[in-house]
């Protein structure tokens, strides 16, 4: 089996896209701890950009490019010498919210990206991030044993339900599916659970169905070091493919759901009762077994230069 260890390539240039949010930045930050040289493509909506601009000062391994998804050529720019891209999308400043409209926003974002990949002739691999709710949301799983990357939540019953994030996650990545069989792309998807970062608020538009999720076994997690990990290492070991779901906790008792609760209210609304009456913990019903065995030989500290 491949690792990182065996990763070696003498130019390494690669574009995270969008680098504007926390995932992107953060995923910039590690890859230029590890040697890479970083095309870092921001949108102007977002805040942590502007560390870039300092950052691209004093260090010549990062170049900082203003890209927007809907305009093609800033995308061709920024993914210009690079040998691979880690994409994720950010809502547009003029919709932040999920509604019924953002499914066609972020499809056409993920089809101008990647078709902007298959155009050049440099791109070896694109790392997609997705969202573990694009796996979840079914009637008929409901019944299935544990779930993993082979399941797909059900586009009518996303909208039955307005699940509008699930709904979208799951549109944009079948189109970068469809594009990436069609064009000969090397994609491999992340489909995260919900990021544990500091900025997490109530309004996270992954907690609608939170309850149904809790009670089906479902309700998973993630920590951003972990998620950050797991897009590097997806991309350098030459043996990944396909979907990962990555979580590193699920939430299946009632003292994990208060604490997470506390965690996503306000200091002043933050006094739930702490009630653990309910003692039930429900069984766990979603794997991802396929990322585990991949993230064994996983060294966080190489370089590769």
């Amino acid at each position: 089996m491949a690792t990182a260890a065996s990763f070696n390539q003498t130019s390494k240039t690669v574009c995270v896209m969008d680098a504007s949010g926390r995932l992107g930045s953060s995923i910039v930050h590690r890859l230029l701890q590890r040697g890479y040289s970083v095309h870092a493509a921001v949108q102007n909506h977002g805040k942590l950009w502007q560390s870039f601009e300092g950052l691209s000062c004093n260090n010549k391994k990062l170049k900082v490019f203003h890209s927007d998804p809907f305009d093609y050529h800033s995308i061709m720019d920024a993914l210009k010498g690079c040998c691979g891209l880690f994409y994720s999308f950010e809502p547009p400043s003029d919709q932040p919210t999920y509604d019924e409209f953002m499914a066609d926003v972020e499809v056409r974002a993920a089809h101008n990206v990647l078709e902007a990949c298959a155009q050049t002739n440099t791109i070896d691999k694109v790392v997609f991030t997705s969202s573990a709710t694009t796996v979840l949301w079914n009637d008929s799983h409901r019944k299935a044993p544990d779930l993993d990357e082979r399941n797909w939540s059900d586009l009518n019953f996303c909208r039955k339900f307005k699940l509008w994030q699930a709904l979208s996650k799951t549109l944009a990545e079948k189109t970068a599916w469809a594009l990436a069989m069609d064009r000969s792309i090397n994609l491999v998807t992340v489909n995260g659970g919900l990021l544990m970062s500091p900025d997490l608020t109530i309004t996270n538009p992954y907690l609608k169905g939170a309850a149904e999720m809790y009670e089906d076994g479902v309700f998973v997690t993630v920590d951003l070091r972990f998620i950050v990990d797991t897009h590097i290492h997806v991309f350098e070991d030459i043996t990944s493919y396909g979907r990962y779901l990555c979580f590193n906790h699920v939430i299946k008792c009632n003292e994990d759901a208060v604490k997470l609760a506390n965690t996503l209210l306000p200091p002043s609304e933050s006094s739930l009762p702490q009630s653990l009456e309910d003692t039930r913990i429900h069984q766990q019903r979603i794997s991802n077994k396929k990322l585990n065995k991949l993230m064994v030989d996983f060294d966080s500290k190489l370089r590769v230069d």
